[in-house]
């Protein structure tokens, strides 16, 4: 449970920090047999609209952190960008109705965006709202190379990185993280959203701008794992997408055909893998420290 805010101080006291992406709201209520009233955090959530070269494409709900971020990968996730080149620009515009993030992209992806229009507001909520036919829900992508592999000891030390890395969750208590990982666990990359998918997004989107190879690591979440997740993972070349919840069927589906190592229920040492476990080392250092 995360610590409440206290009450502002005395006059002429420095004000409490403050958290971007959140904001003090006042509360009342009860804990440990104890009445309170105070101020407390609660994370952002605003509408964000994504226009591509002046046509409205989406409105998302989201936390207002990392825009650029979730702009780009929102974009490469989604098909409309084949490469982080084919943005040239993104202007942000602040209204009281919410954020726009105006994209400038190149020629060749707008061809692509018309030829494929979908109305895709709320989807935060759903992850498919709006999609015009049943042709729209999945996206061929090419199956994921075999790759190195991996140990589980490493899942579970990403896992232990999480609280660590995730300020504004400790401040709220209401957004979801998506962390890339070296090979070895450590936590190097990580975003924070109210959506998951739009945190995960952030995270895709970082690491394009960075230039990182995202083959080189994994992936870890903190939410469950459904199929747009997957989708998203294998979209950005990711070998292993290790959730701390549930996966749905249609999640494990799309990871056996992209051949993605999905892991999900990843908690301290525990985990359960639910596509193409031959990339990971279930029975490594970990095991061999117990046995000695």
């Amino acid at each position: 449970m995360k610590p409440l805010a206290s009450l502002p101080g005395p006059e002429g006291q420095a004000p409490a920090p403050a958290w971007p992406g959140a904001q003090q709201l006042p509360v009342q209520g009860v804990r440990a047999g104890n009445v309170f009233a105070l101020r407390d955090w609660v994370a952002d959530e605003v509408p964000v609209a994504l226009e591509i070269n002046g046509i409205s494409h989406a409105v998302m709900l989201a936390t207002p952190l990392d825009l650029e971020d979730f702009a780009l990968g929102f974009a490469l996730t989604e098909g409309l960008l084949a490469t982080p080149d084919e943005l040239f620009d993104i202007e942000e515009e602040v209204s009281e109705a919410g954020i726009t993030l105006h994209l400038r992209v190149a020629g060749a992806a707008f061809a692509r965006l018309k030829d494929r229009r979908r109305a895709m507001s709320g989807r935060t909520g759903c992850g498919l709202c709006g999609t015009e036919s049943l042709q729209h829900v999945t996206r061929a992508l090419p199956p994921l190379p075999e790759g190195a592999v991996l140990q589980r000891a490493a899942i579970s030390h990403a896992m232990s990185q999480f609280r660590a890395w995730q300020t504004l969750q400790q401040a709220t208590g209401a957004v979801h993280a998506a962390a890339w990982c070296s090979a070895a666990g450590e936590v190097l990359w990580l975003r924070e959203d109210v959506g998951r998918h739009n945190a995960l997004d952030k995270l895709i989107g970082a690491l394009a701008r960075a230039g990182v190879n995202a083959a080189s690591g994994f992936i870890a979440v903190t939410s469950r794992a459904s199929f747009e997740m997957v989708q998203k993972a294998v979209s950005a070349r990711v070998p292993l997408l290790a959730a701390v919840s549930a996966p749905t069927s249609l999640a494990v589906q799309t990871a056996q055909q992209a051949r993605l190592t999905l892991v999900g229920f990843a908690r301290q040492q525990d985990m359960v893998v639910y596509a193409h476990p031959a990339r990971l080392a279930l029975d490594g250092p970990m095991e061999q420290r117990r046995a000695s």
